[in-house]
């Protein structure tokens, strides 16, 4: 069970607890989160995250084929999850990426903007 987030902080459920996520939206929030992490920041868990921050340093014709490794390499312990397309919008220094998926038939749909 996955809490919900927003704004970094839990979501009161309005009778002193938090706010619960299941199915397509806990799933939602994992890949958020594998995807928003910097792969390597936790030691005890090397794998987990994405290394979707180092794209500013790349070429931007290198960003797109990079921007899909880098999604596949963080959501690929994640089960039941088939990633179908990766695409990132450069706009300046800024880009917008977006992550369609598959999970039990259910198709998924995660943006974050990416630097």
């Amino acid at each position: 069970m996955e809490w919900k987030l927003m704004d970094g902080d839990y979501v009161p459920d309005g009778m002193g607890g938090l706010t619960a996520l299941s199915g397509g939206e806990e799933v939602l929030a994992r890949v958020l989160y594998r995807l928003t992490a910097r792969r390597g920041a936790l030691p005890f868990l090397p794998n987990l995250g994405s290394r979707l921050y180092q794209l500013g340093r790349e070429k931007p014709a290198a960003r797109q084929a990079l921007a899909a490794q880098y999604v596949a390499e963080a959501l690929g312990e994640e089960p039941e999850l088939t990633v179908r397309a990766v695409e990132l919008v450069q706009t300046g220094e800024t880009g917008l990426l977006t992550v369609q998926l598959d999970w039990q038939g259910q198709e998924l749909t995660a943006q974050l903007s990416v630097r």
